[in-house]
C-alpha cells in the first residue's frame, strides 16, 4: 500500500522533530557543560555536532535537507509546516539556539582557558 503526499509528509515531520529534540539537548548540553565545568568528551562531541549541522545549513543555503524534502508534499507558507513546532519558534528557530549555542561554546572555551 503506497502512502500518500500527507502521510509522507508526517513521516518527515516526525523525523524533523526527532532531530530537532537531539539537537536541542546538544546545544542545551554544551551550555551546562560550560555552566556547571564539566567538560567532557561529550561535550566536544556535542560542540562538533552543532558545527556539522552548521554545515549542512549553509551547503543547502540555510535550509535543512528536510524542510526541501517536506516542500514537495506541502504548499503551505507556515514556518512550521515540516516540523512539530509552535509557528513563532520554527520561525525563530535558528536566531534561538545559534544564540545559545555561542553562549554555551563562548562559557566551555573560557573554562578550558581558566584551567
Amino acid at each position: 500500500m503506497a502512502m500518500d503526499k500527507n502521510g509522507k509528509l508526517q513521516v518527515i515531520k516526525w523525523v524533523h522533530t526527532l532531530i530537532w529534540i537531539f539537537f536541542v539537548y546538544a546545544i542545551f548540553y554544551i551550555l551546562y557543560s560550560g555552566i556547571t565545568n564539566r567538560i567532557n568528551s561529550f561535550t566536544w562531541i556535542a560542540i562538533a555536532m552543532i558545527f556539522g549541522e552548521g554545515l549542512v545549513l549553509l551547503i543547502f543555503k540555510k535550509f535543512c535537507p528536510l524542510t526541501l524534502m517536506a516542500r514537495q508534499y506541502s504548499d503551505s507558507d507556515k514556518d512550521n509546516f515540516d516540523i512539530f513546532l509552535p509557528n513563532w519558534l520554527a520561525r525563530y528557530n535558528k536566531e534561538i539556539f545559534t544564540t545559545i549555542f555561542v553562549i554555551g561554546l563562548v562559557i566551555v572555551l573560557l573554562r578550558i582557558l581558566a584551567r
